[in-house]
């Protein structure tokens, strides 16, 4: 057998085994099918009994032995990035075995009253086979609903729960998605909304079907939920905010840690860095701040940000208009910093009523051009006095363009590449990405004002800021007092938000490190790429190979750059 026919045997193994990989994935995750687009399984949520749970762990065990099979010397050089990124993400899942993260699904951020009314909508409406699947999908969530409350009955016996101050919340938001009548509720909005091509007669009967189920199986289901909650549930969560206060909670968030961050840094040692980046920060706040020649220093400066009237709206029509204006005004310069752009377009909406209260500022949902769904940059527009325009422009570079939606819609647009690579959500990257897009906002001719400039200054203390209280909270038992005091004392963030910051670094531990570590990282590689490219240097084409292979773990990322490197090295020399 020559070199190319072991060469191709082994690509066409590890391609059939990923292939038949992503069809059990999307078996598995059907909300995971309806989020991508694929049909055929929009009719049913994830299996969460504790049999398919051991199923799906035993299943990645078998991943890794099949993947160990393949010849990995053997492959091209693209085949060869393939198997690393599905090896990582396979020991990563088998690593987590050890915890038992199933037992707490529910959060103010997470679970099933925050998720299913989210993936009702996702679904397609252009058949009437795409509407008769989301019926039985509302018929069938009651199920899903009584897993999740069984896996919490497990948790109090294992004394693994949650902080109550993640918890006291959900009832409310439960509520909020039960009050309505069934034709006003959040899961009815699919059936608000039929092609022409069925016929009216066959509307009314799907819309009154949908109707039947939100009243007799769904409403009845979560207020089942709702009342376990507020009467066995809430009242045994724990008061401590760390999950170090967990069995084996110091070694469950250096777990955290390392997977969210995607390298082997310690929570010591992300907290130092932390440290010495809020330090950092801090120098160039001063810088402006004597340029603005304001009378006072940080503290006062950060004070004037959060109370000056001018800074807010009181409409919030015209704060939406305004996000709006923002991402016009930046689109025409992507061209400049970009070879290749996303085709899938993207919109300004609000924050979903039901959640608005303990939602970020704002946040971004991935769309899909399979479905049919444009991206959704989501504003929150509770509470406007928490809302500063100084804010804005950092905000949406960071969770429209050229942030998430750029980045997350190029890589569902990859061809040639394994399914599971257009999804895979390496945070280091993917956060990391979306902090650096708001370092460019200078070149996309934002931050023209001074208070703007503030902003991006703001929310970069901010993220170093996380990775100092995230670690405090999780591995040095910090109180969420102090954690919120640091927030505030160290950012321009209003009290509102910086509790309801710290309370969602609480209910996600580690999420809120990824940020900064990838955003040094992409920083270290542009720079690395300036100094050894020096004029040859071009900064669209950097950007386009950072963005090349989707969402990659930081080590992996630094060597395909590497590689770029050398190639374009290698291309400059005289023949």
């Amino acid at each position: 057998m020559t070199m190319s026919d072991q060469t191709e045997k082994e690509s066409r193994k590890l391609h059939e085994l990923f292939s038949s990989e992503w069809k059990e994935t999307l078996k598995e995750h059907p909300e995971l099918a309806t989020y991508v687009g694929v049909p055929g399984h929009n009719d049913r949520w994830t299996d969460h009994s504790f049999e398919a749970i051991d199923r799906r762990r035993k299943r990645a065990h078998r991943t890794l032995t099949k993947l160990q099979e393949i010849d990995r010397g053997r492959l091209s050089r693209g085949d060869r990035l393939n198997y690393d990124l599905y090896l990582y993400r396979t020991r990563e899942e088998i690593e987590a075995q050890r915890f038992p993260d199933e037992l707490m699904p529910l959060s103010q951020l997470q679970g099933v009253q925050q998720d299913a009314s989210r993936i009702v909508q996702m679904t397609p409406s252009f058949t009437l086979e795409d509407f008769e699947s989301a019926v039985e999908r509302l018929r069938s969530l009651p199920k899903l609903l009584q897993q999740t409350t069984a896996l919490m009955e497990r948790g109090l016996q294992k004394g693994i729960v949650p902080p109550d101050i993640t918890i006291k919340d959900v009832p409310r938001q439960i509520s909020a998605l039960i009050a309505s009548a069934p034709a006003d509720s959040p899961f009815a909005e699919p059936f608000k909304r039929f092609p022409e091509t069925i016929p009216a007669a066959k509307r009314e009967k799907v819309k009154r079907a949908a109707a039947n189920a939100i009243a007799t199986k769904v409403h009845p289901a979560f207020d089942a939920l709702k009342q376990f909650i507020e009467t066995r549930y809430l009242p045994r969560c724990r008061t401590s905010t760390g999950l170090c206060e967990l069995p084996d909670g110091q070694a469950w968030y250096a777990l955290k840690a390392r997977q969210y961050t995607t390298t082997k840094l310690t929570p010591c040692e992300l907290h130092d860095l932390g440290l010495s980046e809020v330090e950092r920060i801090r120098g160039e706040f001063n810088a402006l701040i004597k340029k603005l020649s304001f009378r006072g220093g940080f503290p006062e400066f950060a004070a004037f940000l959060r109370t000056d009237p001018s800074f807010y709206h009181t409409d919030p029509d015209e704060l939406l208009r305004e996000y709006r204006d923002i991402c016009k005004r930046i689109d025409p310069g992507l061209v400049k910093l970009f070879g290749r752009l996303p085709r899938l377009p993207f919109g300004v909406t609000p924050v979903p009523g039901h959640s608005a209260k303990t939602a970020p500022t704002a946040y971004y949902m991935p769309g899909s051009l399979e479905g049919g769904r444009p991206g959704w940059y989501f504003a929150n527009t509770y509470n406007l006095k928490a809302r500063p325009r100084w804010e804005m422009e950092a905000l949406t570079l960071h969770e429209a363009v050229p942030g998430h939606h750029l980045q997350i819609s190029l890589a569902r647009e990859m061809s040639d590449v394994p399914e599971f690579r257009k999804h895979d959500m390496h945070i280091a990257f993917i956060e990391g990405w979306a902090l650096y897009a708001e370092s460019l906002g200078a070149e996309l001719g934002c931050y023209q004002d001074p208070y703007s400039r503030a902003g991006q200054l703001s929310y970069e203390i901010w993220r170093a800021a996380r990775l100092v209280v995230d670690t405090g909270i999780h591995a040095m038992g910090w109180s969420r007092k102090k954690a919120i005091d640091y927030l505030t004392t160290h950012s321009c963030k209003i009290k509102h938000d910086a509790i309801v910051e710290i309370d969602r670094y609480i209910a996600l531990p580690g999420q809120a490190l990824a940020y900064k570590v990838g955003e040094l990282c992409i920083q270290k590689l542009r720079q690395k790429a300036a100094t050894e490219l020096g004029p040859l240097f071009d900064l669209r084409a950097f950007h386009d190979a950072l963005l090349a292979n989707a969402a990659l773990p930081l080590e992996i990322l630094e060597d395909q750059v590497r590689s770029w490197l050398e190639d374009q090295s290698a291309s400059a020399e005289p023949e």
